[in-house]
């Protein structure tokens, strides 16, 4: 092993702060979602970009997640809807916001059910939190439990929760 003189690494990390203090960057384009499209948010015009920067974001802390040995066998169905095996949907949870577009069909679709629940805004520290709990990332979700308090489906669309709905008694 060869050793190098004091001065010569006190030069290299010199050097290595000038490179980092005169480092130049370009502008990020940000997409996201407008009116069904992804589109350059520097288009938008004022209000949009208005409302994009009143938007929250989802961030959750992964060690409040849910126990996964507290799950039973999950279906192996090759659906995006996750199905948990336990029995038939006796209650549920939703969880919306103010400004979600695609809550008000699934809301509407709800209070036809007849399964009691109840409805969390996800803007509120107490919606956050329960939907943090339950490893929800995205609004609408409505989350089945069974009898036994264990999850017995989860959807994020009027079409999801009616495939599900539909298999009620064959959820095992």
């Amino acid at each position: 092993m060869t050793t190098r003189p004091l001065a010569e690494i006190d030069a290299e990390i010199a050097r290595t702060k000038e490179a980092l203090a005169n480092v130049k960057g370009t502008e990020t384009e940000v997409y996201a979602r407008i009116v069904g499209y992804y589109r350059s948010v520097r288009n938008w015009n004022k209000g949009k970009r208005d409302e994009y920067d009143h938007r929250k974001m989802f961030v959750y802390d992964t060690n409040k997640l849910p126990d996964a040995t507290a799950r039973t066998e999950v279906s192996s169905s090759p659906a995006e809807t996750e199905v948990v095996c336990g029995g038939t949907p006796v209650r549920y949870e939703m969880f919306v916001r103010a400004t979600c577009p695609n809550c008000p069909p699934v809301k509407e679709y709800m209070s036809q059910v007849a399964i009691p629940g109840k409805t969390f805004d996800v803007d509120s520290e107490a919606g956050f939190n329960r939907a943090s709990e339950l490893g929800i990332m995205s609004a609408p979700t409505v989350v089945l439990f069974n009898e036994f308090g264990g999850e017995a489906g989860r959807a994020n669309s009027t079409a999801d929760l009616e495939e599900i709905l539909e298999k009620e008694p064959a959820l095992c």
